[in-house]
């Protein structure tokens, strides 16, 4: 089967230049023209993420075609606007691929907005909503490395697409030949006709509008002198980013130049993801250089931010996503009760694998938090049931342990423009007042605890690993753990059950240890590993990482 399709492909008049020469050099080669067409990328909610290159196993403009005829399929059945949104980041073809989705869409008479140039996925969002479109699609592989691209779909509410609406446009995309199955106008055709058009500067300036209005110290910047180093890590965020902060008047930035422009081969940091310190070690130097009070780096898509923070004897230091999370929400709270702007009954989310100190942050400012599952669009989903219910003010923040922050609900994913803007503003504001994001940040432990929050992950690897994934998971359901390292098993949260959390069904155990602390157990949805996440409390530091490297020892042998 593999074989007939990789021979229709070499037969046929591709016209991506690209895939006739790689498809003849693996000729005879069995293993790589399996690797590219025994399977098809299949599209989830996530929409699809692949490496580029030939065969259906792959991303280039032929899945891209087949996928968005699947997509178009659906939207024909929405009524409304029939029109879909389309951004793109600075991935190698992105921009190819998303004028591929417009030309697909066009010819099967669904109206396109796209951006004119790279953009992130926020202003997706925020565009499928402004223009009230059916869907959104973005053009990205968020922090893959450089050889892969990827496709998110949208729904109308900017967030991102159903499980259901996934499945419905899945089964259009498995009835679409890939070759020729796709109605298909060039770019040009589709503009001169009207049906596809740009993002017009009053979306764009709208969404900077709607970013800017929820400062929590309006002003505050223009006198702080904040000295700034920002790295967009070669992405779509250098323009919304700097532009947002120049109008709260932060002047003072310095670009990593060698990150600046689009760039999808990633030269300075193969792995593109302000998580890792690899991606922020350029910009490091650069803040100790010219003695930066902070750091920022946003990944391709910029819908997540990573830091560095000064330390007071001049050093610095990466804060994680989660004490990121707690130390915004503590601003935030704090500043908009000081401003008398916290809405009644406030509402922050987060997700359920994100540091319990949240929850004691919150309820000291009397801030109702929710925990949902993992993924930004659970998030957005409770923002759309407050909207439903006519109290979508109420929403104040929402975060992700892996560096997703969002404050306010005109957009419904993660937002590094708006995470920027606030991380900026705080450093500011502690700055103005003889502090610091780390003395705060200590303060904050002083008063709840020294919670430390760590997360480890095994590899299965290969043909057989998702099967010894599964078998690990039932394994624990069968015969669920007592104690690990001593520490009593108090409660099991198991979320394959959703009567008892009133939560979707998920494939994650949630131990809670007698002395507070928390061992989460969940396989990832995009690789082939299972993840562990640690969260300790002690007296200091090194207690609390004493007590997670006991119990990660006592779970080596159940997950090896």
């Amino acid at each position: 089967m593999y074989l007939d399709d990789y021979k229709r492909w070499m037969a046929a008049d591709l016209e991506d230049a690209d895939l006739k020469p790689e498809l003849a050099k693996i000729e005879g080669n069995d293993d790589e023209i399996k690797d590219r067409f025994a399977v098809a990328l299949k599209f989830g909610t996530a929409g699809l993420r692949g490496v580029l290159g030939a065969g259906t196993n792959r991303m280039n403009i032929y899945v891209v075609r087949q996928a968005t005829q699947g997509l178009a399929n659906w939207v024909k059945t929405q009524g409304g606007n029939q029109t879909v949104a389309i951004s793109y980041d600075s991935r190698l073809k992105s921009d190819v691929f998303a004028k591929t989705a417009a030309g697909v869409l066009a010819a099967n008479g669904i109206k396109v907005r796209i951006y004119d140039a790279l953009m992130p996925v926020p202003a997706l969002s925020f565009a499928t909503r402004y223009y009230q479109c059916n869907a959104g699609i973005m053009v990205t592989a968020s922090h893959n490395p450089a050889k892969y691209n990827g496709y998110k779909a949208y729904g109308p509410d900017g967030c991102q697409m159903t499980d259901d609406a996934a499945a419905i446009v899945y089964d259009e995309i498995q009835k679409t030949d890939i070759l020729e199955g796709a109605k298909y106008v060039s770019f040009a055709e589709g503009v001169e006709s009207g049906m596809i058009r740009f993002v017009g500067d009053d979306c764009k300036k709208a969404f900077y509008e709607a970013i800017e209005a929820r400062q929590v110290r309006p002003g505050l910047c223009k006198t702080a002198g904040l000295k700034l180093v920002y790295s967009p890590l070669n992405g779509s965020g250098l323009v919304p980013v700097t532009t947002v902060l120049n109008d709260m008047g932060i002047t003072d930035i310095t670009i990593v130049p060698e990150q600046e422009y689009p760039n999808g081969y990633f030269t300075t940091c193969s792995y593109p993801n302000p998580e890792i310190f690899a991606a922020l070690e350029l910009g490091l130097n650069l803040a100790k250089e010219t003695d930066a009070d902070l750091m920022l780096a946003t990944d391709p898509d910029a819908d997540r931010v990573g830091i560095a923070m000064k330390c007071p004897d001049g050093s610095y230091e990466l804060v994680s996503g989660n004490e990121m999370g707690v130390l915004l929400l503590d601003y935030i709270c704090a500043g908009r009760i000081e401003k008398g702007t916290m809405p009644e009954n406030p509402v922050a989310v987060k997700s359920i694998v994100s540091t319990p100190l949240a929850d004691a942050v919150a309820a000291h400012y009397g801030v109702e938090l929710r925990s949902v599952l993992t993924g930004f669009k659970w998030i957005g989903d409770q923002i759309a049931n407050l909207e439903a219910a006519g109290e979508v003010d109420r929403f104040i923040f929402g975060f992700e342990e892996s560096y997703g922050y969002l404050a306010g609900p005109y957009v419904r994913d993660k937002d590094a423009v708006i995470g920027s803007m606030l991380i900026c503003e705080m450093a500011a504001y502690y700055r103005s007042i003889g502090s610091s994001i780390k003395q705060r940040l200590e303060e904050i432990y002083a008063q709840y605890g020294r919670y430390l929050n760590k997360v480890d992950s095994f590899e299965f690897p290969g043909l057989t690993g998702m099967d010894k994934m599964a078998g690990i998971m039932q394994g624990l359901r069968d015969n669920p753990p007592t104690e690990f390292a001593g520490y009593k098993v108090e409660k099991v949260t198991d979320y394959q059950k959703p009567e008892e959390t009133g939560l979707p069904a998920a494939n994650v155990l949630i131990y809670t240890l007698e002395g507070g602390a928390t061992v989460v157990v969940r396989p990832s949805g995009t690789e082939p590993k299972i993840k562990t996440y640690f969260t300790t409390l002690g007296k200091d530091l090194a207690e609390a990482q004493a007590q997670k490297d006991k119990l990660a020892e006592a779970l080596k042998p159940i997950l090896a």
